[in-house]
């Protein structure tokens, strides 16, 4: 059982890192783990940073019956303690299959607009060590390349603007129940957590039964070594990046010929697998074996291929990389904050306004005849720049093409700004080395500061 003294020591280890400048959104379900999160978060705002803004913010899914009351007894239990609280409701058609990844999907987007409304810009959630054992668990028995044995990132970039911290990783679940029974404070029960219908219940209910408590010390310890090499892999890749790649137009990336024969081959391919997403707009990295088989074929010199939506070319020059001109977007008017193709970010430019028969604007790729009229580099061939370009967002009127939407708008009234195509949803703090690296290669905005007080400024802050 925690104690008030041992309490009062974990809150300070839990948050004493965290930069609460702008305030703290905390996801409160009413069950043990986010309850016990408020509590610990609020004792110690009040103790280190009492004016700080904080904002408990309940989901309701609108999956069970009782989901409604359940929210409004978590913001009674807000109201009692001086603590703000919102109730955001996931409307909407509910998916036939996948529900669990739809509603942690619309979870997080909620809980992003609310912090985004507050100007609040972390968020914490309530998963501890008990939730780390069971994901590594899931992903183990459909991850074959180790990446997602690494389980949940202590740290999470949701949408390349809002942080995500779950300060709760290294902490089991039962001290900190012990801790809401020394205050005789209650929790809600989900009884999804049980459903054995969906897979983390099952998972839950293998994991414990035997000797559970050493099978969650071996996954967990399993979890931080993957950790690890993952953290590892991706630095040296990053490297790779920074030293052998560059970008000669839009939507096009070369590698220096000496990336196929580079003595790190497992970096390269992780490289590789990186580059292939963020250039074809693919929000998983590349399949390891395939990408390891075209990584050989890089090698013997001339060559035509394609993976994740991206064509390889091997010339004298280089190898180049650039988007499929196939399975692009459809014309269609543009909406702030539309990630187009996964791999642009739409936004409005609001210093300009439409002018007279501009009212027809639409979002659509720059197409091969377009291309032809492009300025185009002498350093590449001719050819890979105008197919990286034809498939490059730009902006149409009544047929006629008003200029590419590349990056600054200018004077146009839509800037298509480039966006990590892996990475550009969720960005786990593993990952943070090589998404700098390619935000730098494709001009994406660079990554927001992180949410602790003390970082070395770079890429190696990442929390473990």
């Amino acid at each position: 059982m925690l104690t008030p003294d041992t309490k009062a020591n974990l809150s300070d280890r839990l948050f004493f890192d965290l930069d609460f400048s702008s305030g703290a959104v905390a996801a409160v379900s009413g069950g043990s783990d986010s309850t016990a999160l408020l509590l610990l978060l609020k004792d110690h705002l009040d103790r280190t940073a009492s004016g700080t803004k904080l904002l408990a913010v309940t989901i309701d899914h609108g999956l069970r019956p009782d989901s409604a009351v359940e929210a409004r007894q978590v913001a009674d239990f807000c109201a009692e303690r001086g603590i703000a609280h919102r109730i955001l409701v996931w409307r909407g058609d509910k998916p036939a299959s996948g529900l669990p990844a739809a509603a942690r999907e619309a979870r997080y987007g909620l809980l992003a607009e609310a912090a985004a409304a507050e100007g609040i810009k972390l968020i914490l959630t309530g998963h501890t060590a008990d939730d780390q054992a069971e994901t590594v668990l899931m992903r183990q028995a459909r991850d074959n390349d180790g990446r997602g044995l690494a389980g949940m990132a202590p740290t999470t970039l949701h949408d390349w603007r809002t942080w995500i911290v779950r300060p709760l990783l290294g902490t089991r679940r039962a001290a900190l129940r012990d801790m809401l029974r020394h205050r005789n404070v209650g929790w809600i029960e989900d009884p999804s957590n049980i459903d054995i219908r969906f897979e983390r219940p099952r998972v839950r209910a293998k994991l414990l039964a035997g000797e559970g408590e050493r099978r969650i010390a071996e996954v967990l310890a399993r979890s931080r070594q993957a950790a690890l090499e993952r953290r590892d892999k991706g630095r040296r890749a990053a490297m790779l990046i920074d030293a052998l790649a560059d970008r000669p137009c839009p939507g096009l990336i070369r590698l220096d010929c000496d990336f196929a024969a580079h003595e790190d081959g497992e970096a390269a391919i992780y490289a590789l697998r990186i580059l292939l997403a963020a250039v074809g707009g693919v929000s998983f990295l590349a399949d390891e074996a395939r990408c390891a088989a075209l990584f050989c074929r890089l090698q013997l010199g001339s060559l035509c291929a394609s993976l994740s939506r991206t064509v390889v070319g091997v010339r004298r020059t280089g190898i180049f990389l650039h988007r499929e001109n196939r399975n692009l977007p459809a014309p269609a008017p543009p909406v702030d904050n539309w990630l187009w193709d996964n791999r642009r970010s739409i936004t409005f430019n609001e210093r300009i306004t439409l002018k007279d028969g501009q009212g027809d604007l639409v979002i659509a790729p720059l197409g091969t005849a377009a291309a032809r009229q492009a300025s185009l580099s002498e350093d590449v061939p001719q050819s890979l720049s105008r197919a990286a370009l034809a498939a490059e967002p730009s902006l149409w009127s009544g047929g006629v093409c008003l200029g590419f939407a590349g990056g600054d708008a200018g004077l146009l009234p839509v800037s298509a700004v480039p966006a990590v195509a892996p990475f550009a949803r969720f960005l786990p703090s593993f990952d943070i080395e090589p998404a700098a690296a390619i935000a730098s290669l494709v001009g994406a905005p660079p990554l927001p500061a992180p949410p602790f007080h003390r970082h070395d400024g770079g890429r190696g802050w990442a929390k473990a």
